[in-house]
């Protein structure tokens, strides 16, 4: 099915979205040792930055804190998020297509997409892990079509190569036996 006439899949429609916990949020006056503090009790990779409507400013991840905080020998105590994080995020909407945000991640090298409601609210976290069950089918049924149009172009040599395997193995059962 070409893509241009693909169903479109929402993202809230995604299995993977309504099991989401809620996001990790903290105002971008927080300290960035509170912030990690929350991110390793809840087994976080990120901590989005919210305005006080939950409207996102901004995102922390732990390579944020990585390159940022922990190589420029910022003191986390004192440095707050807003000083670290990625501000105004590629941020989407809880009805955008699924196959469309993938693309842009993938263009855009990121790993973490916010996702809001109709009001701009964070919503959820989806990541590029959270695709791959999406895709993973797709990415099956192209192998299987590639194989199979390999092997009917080939279809001779699959014969004789199928032929000569069995020659050496009736070949080696003989030698074995004796």
């Amino acid at each position: 099915m070409d893509s241009q006439t693909a169903p479109i899949m929402r993202l809230k429609d995604r299995p993977e979205y309504a099991g989401k916990p809620s996001p990790l949020c903290h105002p971008p006056e927080a300290h960035v040792a509170d912030a990690v503090a929350d991110m390793a009790e809840r087994n976080y990779g990120s901590v989005i930055v919210t305005d006080p409507d939950r409207k996102v400013v901004g995102v922390v991840t732990e390579r944020d804190i990585l390159k940022k905080l922990v190589n420029r020998g910022l003191d986390p105590k004192s440095t707050t998020l807003s000083e670290i994080m990625t501000a105004n995020p590629r941020v989407a909407n809880e009805d955008d297509d699924v196959l469309d945000w993938l693309r842009v991640m993938s263009n855009e090298r990121f790993r973490r997409l916010p996702v809001v409601d109709s009001e701009g609210r964070i919503k959820a976290v989806m990541t590029q892990g959270d695709f791959v069950s999406y895709t993973w089918p797709e990415l099956a049924y192209q192998a299987k079509q590639i194989a199979r149009a390999t092997i009917g172009r080939n279809w001779g040599l699959v014969l004789v190569g199928g032929a000569v395997l069995l020659w050496i193995l009736a070949v080696l059962v003989i030698i074995l036996s004796v």
